[in-house]
């Protein structure tokens, strides 16, 4: 594989999920971990991406709020615009990070009164500009590369609600292997989230469709209902309609 083309493959994984890991890449793409170091350390300096121990951060995620660095804006604006149709007045909401989950923050209506609980930092940020939001952050350590608090804390403050809704920004997902992460600790944040919802709403683009990563969060029996871009009917979404949840 050429440079370039490594160097784009390593882009668009970036952008993604917010997060690689040199070693996941070098499986990936069948070359050492010496060369992806290289491509990483090239690509940072071009100001591509944020070069981190072990891997790379995206930019569009962890240094500016500017919608033209967010990756797949479009899209996101569309999941949000459809999610927002589950949400009612006086809902208690349990929320994770990420860019999905803060263009759904800035589309909620003015004239919205409901409770919104989020380990993630800029997401409670969004919050707090809206006039009839409470909102509830379950602060602990915060993990730098997802802005999200993390640990023994947040796990057990988060187990001791009873949301309506929690809407999951997620890393990967399979019909088959179900949604995964590469975070060992946010993974344990999202299993917390879930298990103290009434109903879990998938938010996703539709490029990590059909993907995984090395942690599982959970089957896609505790999903009620998964929200992409498309349209509901499309062929892409068939394997995930036979699984039982709703698709928006």
């Amino acid at each position: 594989m050429l440079k370039r083309e490594r160097q784009s493959f390593i882009l668009r994984e970036v952008n993604l999920h917010n997060r690689v890991l040199s070693v996941d890449l070098s499986q990936k793409m069948g070359v050492s971990e010496d060369t992806i170091r290289r491509d990483l350390n090239e690509m940072a300096k071009n100001h591509q991406l944020i070069k981190v121990h072990g891997g790379a951060l995206s930019k569009s995620f962890h240094l500016s709020d500017s919608e033209n660095l967010v990756y797949a804006s479009s899209g996101k604006k569309t999941i949000a615009h459809k999610a927002l149709s589950l949400i009612k007045n006086g809902m208690f909401i349990l929320t994770t990070g990420g860019t999905t989950i803060i263009e759904l923050a800035k589309s909620l209506p003015p004239e919205l009164n409901a409770t919104f609980i989020t380990p993630s930092l800029p997401a409670a940020y969004e919050y707090i500009h809206h006039p009839y939001i409470d909102v509830i952050f379950t602060g602990d350590r915060i993990s730098k590369s997802s802005k999200i608090a993390i640990g023994a804390e947040t796990v057990a403050k988060i187990k001791d609600i009873r949301a309506d809704l929690c809407f999951l920004g997620i890393n990967a997902i399979d019909a088959d292997v179900g949604i995964t992460d590469n975070d060992w600790e946010v993974v344990q944040v999202k299993k917390a989230m879930i298990g103290s919802a009434r109903q879990v709403v998938a938010l996703t683009i539709s490029e990590k469709l059909n993907s995984s990563q090395k942690i599982r969060v959970c089957g896609l029996d505790k999903v009620n209902v998964l929200i992409t871009e498309l349209d509901p009917g499309d062929t892409q979404l068939e394997p995930y309609r036979k699984t039982g949840m709703t698709v928006l």
